[in-house]
């Protein structure tokens, strides 16, 4: 298999989702694998597809304290991405069932995540499939993700659509996702504003996350993540790419359009 390897460094969330799609469809153009490595310029609350977020958020709330939000092209719950580094995954399915891709990217992942001294593991399956209505992504592990001690450090997701697949997810470098119940006490009490709708009352606080920074001791910085994947995935093939992505003809230009439209954000 011809993999690329991609660092695109921080960008909006715009931006990040649109190029996670750009690099699916240009998996099932060319057959090509793609592990691109990339953070957030602002931070961000990003909504899984299925997710209900009219009712929950409020675009008011949101904007006061300078949080962006996207939706996500692949399911899960939400995130709030800032002091992270996200990887994605693009590839042609070829005969892979969901749960053999899933394991393979997870064993990079383990092996990059050995190489800092972080000893994870896969969450077990849990008594009852996870909702998209359910608490925020970090507040429990779904079967397969990658944890410390219990608690989640890697949250991730896949899309399986016409021949490819894309996985993102996060690797937290520190907790920020309390920030979501704030999010959402703030769009509790928000007067009036587009999304705020009937405001349940909202949780104080979610269940705490793993992260590299409490689970080493001291800062990890992103180069540091990025590298260690690099040197993960060299260590599992031989054919690795860097790739400028200019290179790669990706149609930013109209999935940037259809990531920043408002009926897709808060379709729900």
């Amino acid at each position: 298999m011809r993999w690329r390897f991609l660092d695109s460094g921080a960008s909006d969330g715009v931006t990040n989702m649109a190029t996670d799609v750009a690099l699916l469809e240009h998996a099932r153009r060319t057959g090509e694998t793609t592990l691109r490595v990339y953070a957030w310029s602002r931070p961000t609350l990003s909504l899984g597809r299925h997710e209900r977020a009219r009712g929950l958020f409020a675009a008011t709330a949101l904007e006061t304290d300078g949080v962006d939000v996207v939706r996500r092209p692949t399911g899960g719950r939400a995130l709030l991405h800032h002091r992270e580094v996200t990887y994605s995954v693009t590839a042609p399915i070829g005969a892979t069932s969901q749960r053999e891709s899933y394991e393979a990217i997870n064993f990079l992942l383990l092996d990059a995540l050995a190489a800092l001294g972080v000893a994870a593991s896969e969450a077990r399956p849990a008594q009852r499939p996870l909702r998209p209505e359910g608490a925020a992504c970090f507040a429990e592990p779904g079967a397969g993700e990658l944890v410390v001690d219990g608690a989640k450090l890697v949250g991730s997701a896949q899309l399986r659509e016409d021949g490819a697949l894309l996985q993102h997810g996060s690797i937290l470098l520190a907790d920020d996702q309390p920030w979501i119940a704030r999010l959402r006490t703030r769009s509790a009490t928000s007067a009036g504003g587009p999304h705020a709708g009937t405001m349940p009352a909202a949780p104080t606080a979610i269940a705490g996350a793993a992260t590299l920074e409490s689970t080493l001791g001291r800062p990890v910085a992103y180069d540091e993540v990025r590298d260690a994947l690099c040197t993960a995935l060299t260590g599992r093939t031989s054919r690795v790419e860097p790739v400028d992505p200019s290179s790669l003809q990706l149609d930013l230009a109209r999935l940037q359009i259809a990531f920043a439209d408002p009926d897709w954000t808060w379709r729900r």
